[in-house]
């Protein structure tokens, strides 16, 4: 939780219990110590609003309210993306849907995830489009989603949110306090650096395509003509923890790798790189192979000397 965030509960909490601010500060990180530090700041502020009888489940709260350990979230946004409308099929073989839209106030943006069907046809029958203002009651936080289950309700509201937040927000954070769907910028050392691997997608939808006899097959398209991707691994340090990150397409020019087939000239490259520096912006997520945390990186910068001796001449 960020300082500013961590401020904010302090302040409900202080209100609703006629408790100090410090007092309650106190009372959290010694919740933490007794739990040898194995919960979150958010996570012991909420055991103690408990302990006070305190719940924020009936709250109407701003978006940069909701916390990673809310179980039940009640907050307004206006509609600023909605994805395609998802079909999968699960593990015991029965159909599903699946919506992503980003929801905003005049605080931050969130990705709320649709399950229930009832209000994935909302979104079907095009009642639920950018710049529709929606009331979400019961909303569950999954890390930094908001998923939207059958116990939830979704309700279209006649508020009109001005000046929401529609740039993504990007806070910048340690590697050992990523969280999956945390988007986030992290200063970190390269310690290693893996083989490029290729890949085909599709020219249309850019989906991965799957090789059948001399050609390659779209789902949704077809028999292509594939384009040919790569994909690179680093493992990131900064010293808190290490995380496997991994860059695509126009990131890795930005480190310099702009003939991946020549391997030599790749060989000499990742060990230029190794020891680096870098800022990284980036999306944490889940890796389904590993079952560990990674950070998908959309954007590299190198490290500007001036301008952090700058920052630290104002603080």
């Amino acid at each position: 939780m960020d300082d500013e965030n961590y401020d904010r509960i302090l302040n409900k909490i202080s209100r609703s219990s006629g408790l100090d601010k410090e007092e309650i500060d106190r009372r959290i990180e010694a919740k933490r110590g007794k739990l040898s530090g194995l919960i979150s700041k958010d996570g012991a502020a909420q055991i103690i609003a408990s302990e006070l009888g305190i719940s924020f489940d009936n709250e109407r709260l701003k978006i940069n309210e909701l916390l990673p350990s809310m179980r039940k979230v009640n907050f307004l946004g206006k509609v600023i993306n909605v994805s395609p409308v998802r079909t999968f099929t699960t593990k015991k073989g029965d159909p599903g849907k699946v919506v992503n839209l980003t929801l905003a106030d005049e605080t931050s943006n969130i990705k709320v995830v649709l399950w229930d069907i009832n209000h994935i046809e909302m979104v079907e029958k095009n009642k639920i489009n950018e710049g529709v203002t929606l009331e979400i009651i019961n909303g569950s936080m999954r890390g930094n989603e908001v998923h939207l289950g059958s116990f939830s309700d979704l309700k279209i509201s006649k508020d009109n949110l001005k000046d929401v937040k529609t740039e993504k927000i990007i806070k910048e954070k340690s590697i050992s306090d990523l969280k999956v769907s945390d988007s986030a910028e992290v200063r970190a050392f390269i310690v290693q650096v893996f083989d490029p691997r290729f890949f085909y997608v599709c020219p249309e939808c850019k989906k991965k395509v799957v090789q059948e006899g001399d050609g390659f097959v779209c789902a949704e398209h077809g028999k292509v003509i594939p384009e040919k991707r790569a994909l690179i691994n680093l493992v990131l340090d900064d010293g808190t923890e290490s995380i496997r990150s991994v860059l695509f397409g126009d990131v890795l020019s930005k480190l310099g790798f702009d003939d991946l087939d020549n391997l030599d000239k790749v060989s000499i490259q990742k060990q230029e790189l190794l020891g680096k520096e870098m800022i990284f912006f980036g999306d944490a997520r889940t890796n389904k192979f590993f079952n560990n945390k990674e950070l998908i990186v959309n954007d590299v910068q190198e490290i500007n000397i001036d301008e952090i001796i700058a920052d630290l001449e104002k603080n």
